[in-house]
């Protein structure tokens, strides 16, 4: 059996954006280090721990969390608080040093690694062409990186989704080079996933045997703004959780994977725990009750779990071929676990078989591996 984890990241750094094009180049992010606060975007911690954080300049905007420098005893009071191993260094977080990365992993019991980014889990630009030049650069340097980890880094693609025609010719290339999936946000600006704008992109995403990974996130940054900088604490559960669990239960109660009967997504970074919820408020709707017992399973719909939920319950409720786990390797918050798939697949109380599908044969199924 193979351990396959579902949901790890890479902090990008300047060399991501030396892959664009010379007359891209006007639209390179720059790094910013505010001192306190910027106008724009609070800078909150979980742990006052008076770290470094660096943000992206792009198009005279605040985009997102570059990366937060953190001193080996920041990094141990930040395990502390959560409970969990975080520590990562920097040239493995922004896989600057592959062969790092892919030994840390051996270290971690992990055979395959699914690479997710970081600074587009929020909108980058309003502006397609600026759109266009990012992806291109991001997906140029992660193709670099897959061919380095000789397979056992695998990646999301990141398409230009504000010109669907720029983001159809760039995936079959990215499919050529290592990509498994799309990125998605639950939030694409106006749009939401079951929206018939996006019908090309998933008639060509099966056409390919790729699939859809979305991702805990936001790209409305009205909708983020509101949700996520009035909260002191917890900031991220309503603009990035929530989502999910909405995209979800539109996904099947839209009739989208019946009209993309080759597609597969996987919703990431959420928990598992909230799946029981949508199961039964589907059922409890008419269109629900026509539905088969493990519909999810059906559907080709697959969620990656925590170690803390109750798996025994989910894959009751679910079947046992929709969770998989990740470990958020790369990231410093609530979800991190880089222990997660050694710490289930030692669990007693868990049947194998199902350990196996969740470490293995799901994760496999999703990303096509």
């Amino acid at each position: 059996m193979a351990t396959i984890d579902a949901d790890a990241h890479v902090v990008e750094s300047e060399h991501t954006w030396d892959y664009m094009d010379p007359a891209d180049r006007k639209y390179r992010p720059v790094l910013v280090t505010p001192n306190g606060t910027h106008e724009e975007r609070p800078v909150r911690s979980i742990l006052d721990t008076g770290s470094a954080r660096s943000y992206w300049l792009i198009d005279g905007k605040i985009r997102g969390l570059a990366r937060t420098v953190l001193t080996a005893r920041q990094w141990q009071e930040l395990a502390e608080a959560s409970g969990r191993a975080m520590e990562v260094t920097p040239a493995s977080q922004s896989l600057e040093n592959v062969e790092v990365r892919v030994h840390h992993m051996d270290q971690l019991g992990i055979d395959v690694q699914v690479v997710y980014p970081t600074i587009f889990i929020e909108q980058v630009t309003d502006k397609p062409e600026i759109e266009v030049a990012l992806c291109k650069s991001y997906n140029r340097w992660m193709a670099d990186i897959w061919q380095q980890g000789r397979d056992r880094v695998r990646w999301m693609c990141v398409l230009p989704l504000l010109s669907m025609q720029d983001a159809l010719d760039m995936l079959p290339w990215c499919k050529e080079h290592g990509a498994v999936g799309v990125f998605m946000r639950p939030i694409e600006g106006e749009h939401l996933l079951h929206d018939p704008y996006f019908d090309r992109l998933y008639d060509a995403v099966s056409r390919l045997n790729l699939c859809l990974g979305v991702h805990v996130a936001n790209a409305n940054p009205r909708e983020r703004d509101l949700l996520g900088q009035r909260v002191a604490w917890g900031g991220g559960f309503w603009p990035f959780l929530t989502p999910v669990v909405g995209a979800c239960h539109a996904t099947i109660t839209s009739g989208l994977m019946q009209r993309h009967p080759g597609l597969r997504i996987g919703f990431i970074e959420a928990s598992g725990s909230w799946l029981p919820w949508v199961i039964n408020d589907i059922r409890r709707r008419a269109e629900g009750r026509k539905l088969p017992e493990h519909f999810l399973e059906e559907f080709r719909i697959f969620v990656t779990c925590y170690t803390s939920d109750d798996i025994g319950y989910i894959t009751q409720q679910a079947g046992a071929g929709v969770l998989m786990i990740g470990t958020d390797y790369g990231h410093q918050d609530m979800s991190v676990e880089l222990d997660a798939l050694r710490t289930l697949g030692a669990r007693g109380d868990l049947d194998p078989v199902v350990a196996q599908k969740i470490l293995d044969e799901n994760p496999r199924a999703l990303y096509g591996l």
